[in-house]
């Protein structure tokens, strides 16, 4: 039995992009948080390499993810219906959310180029819009969902949120149970006198 997949490519590949790009810019945003509370400073490797090759890798995966649009055989967009907000026909209040969504990371994510031009506290409060970047990126994904119907992305969603929302809870009350002066786990007892 043989597939011909040559039909959808098009559409399988922005797919995959897509995919691609909210994974990669779900796990740069969160590290970003993690970096921007200090609570990661000295530990481990310096992590705001893993960071930029993620935010790269998120953009890379954005264009991609509009680029093969424009190749589809369904819905047949142009470069404007994928790259300006509400010039596609299409599931207009969606698209545009991915649309801003896009434009917002890759803009921000290239600011971090400019910042001595930017300076570097004006830079980093610009940067944390980016988390509202990443919102209208899974706005995006939910509101537009897939060929097969949007309760297949969203049956899926709520589960993973509700894993996301626990595990951000259970994280929050124990860095929130913590004397500020206490030393992290597994530190030895007075690593912080030192």
């Amino acid at each position: 039995m043989h597939t011909d997949a040559s039909p959808h490519l098009f559409w399988i590949t922005s797919r995959a992009a897509g995919t691609v790009s909210l994974l990669t810019a779900s796990v740069a945003v969160g590290l970003g948080l993690l970096m921007a509370t200090r609570r990661l400073r000295g530990r481990g490797p310096d992590l705001r390499v893993t960071h930029e090759i993620l935010s790269l890798a998120t953009m890379v995966a954005l264009v991609i993810h509009a680029g093969a649009l424009v190749g589809d055989g369904f819905l047949h967009p142009s470069v404007l219906d994928v790259s300006v907000p509400f010039a596609s026909s299409y599931k207009t209040l969606w698209t545009s959310m991915g649309i801003v969504g896009a434009w917002m990371l890759i803009v921000l994510g290239l600011s971090y180029y400019a910042r001595a031009r930017i300076g570097q506290d004006r830079w980093r409060r610009l940067h944390r819009i980016t988390a509202l970047a990443w919102l209208l990126g899974v706005a995006h994904t939910l509101g537009e969902g897939t060929r097969c119907g949007p309760d297949l992305v969203l049956d899926h969603g709520r589960h993973r949120h509700r894993a996301r929302a626990r595990a951000a809870a259970f994280a929050l009350r124990r860095w929130a149970g913590r004397r500020p002066d206490s030393p992290a786990r597994g530190a030895p007892r007075g690593a912080l006198n030192q």
